[in-house]
């Protein structure tokens, strides 16, 4: 496979892997931290970094507003729940891993 085709099979991937989280926002990013070991806004900073190795200067909110498809804050207040104390200790239990 040619590298501008796998540039493409990759784009593509990563755009349906944004559209599954948008489909599925009843999954929290705490969620997403407990069983993968990132969330949202992990991606919203791989994009950023991954930008700015490549010269372009992309800002914090611009790449979260393209992974979470609106504001974070509108996001947040339309989706995000506050963490039950599972969700709390779960995360604390991975953290001291």
């Amino acid at each position: 496979m040619d590298k501008n085709k796998q540039n493409e099979i990759e784009a593509a991937v990563f755009r349906r892997l944004l559209d599954h989280l948008d489909n599925r926002k009843d999954v929290q990013n705490i969620d997403l931290m407990i069983l993968a070991g990132f969330c949202r806004n992990c991606l919203s900073k791989w994009y950023k970094a991954e930008a700015e190795q490549r010269g372009e200067d992309v800002d914090y909110d611009a790449a979260r507003e393209l992974v979470y498809g609106e504001s974070y804050d509108s996001w947040k207040e339309k989706y995000q729940q506050k963490a039950t104390p599972e969700q709390l200790a779960a995360f604390d239990a991975i953290q001291k891993k």
